[in-house]
């Protein structure tokens, strides 16, 4: 496996886990059975880290979606290098920042996570158009 196919493999596996956190809450906080049965899906939490959490995992979700197939492309093309490497590694890093800096309320630190999983992706970009 590729150093950029293993960061892709573990950016996946933290967005999918991302929640995991603010569904335990719901369900600390409604009871097992209240949590569940919601028909219309619009369970309200009393605590903001919750809130902030599910919009980091939302966000996470967004740009995966642009993060993978870029990885996958320069995979499939053979164009794997040191820089892509460090951009994949860039990237997983700066999705776990983002989710726990958004979570605890860190509001510069939070952008500047978003911004270098942009750059990752940016990296990935640069070294398709180049090819």
């Amino acid at each position: 496996m590729t150093t950029e196919l293993f960061w892709l493999v573990l950016s996946i596996l933290l967005t999918a886990i991302l929640w995991l956190p603010y569904i335990i809450n719901r369900l600390a906080e409604q009871g097992f059975f209240k949590a569940l049965w919601d028909p219309d899906g619009e369970t309200e939490t009393k605590v903001a880290w919750a809130d902030r959490l599910m919009r980091a995992h939302a966000n996470a979700v967004e740009n995966l979606v642009i993060f993978a197939p870029l990885v996958i492309i320069c995979h499939v093309l053979g164009l794997n290098s040191e820089l892509t490497a460090i951009a994949a590694t860039l990237y997983f890093f700066s999705r776990l920042a983002h989710a726990v800096l958004f979570t605890l309320r860190v509001p510069v630190l939070r952008i500047l996570a978003f911004f270098g999983g942009f750059v990752a992706q940016m990296i990935m970009v640069y070294t398709l158009l180049m090819s």
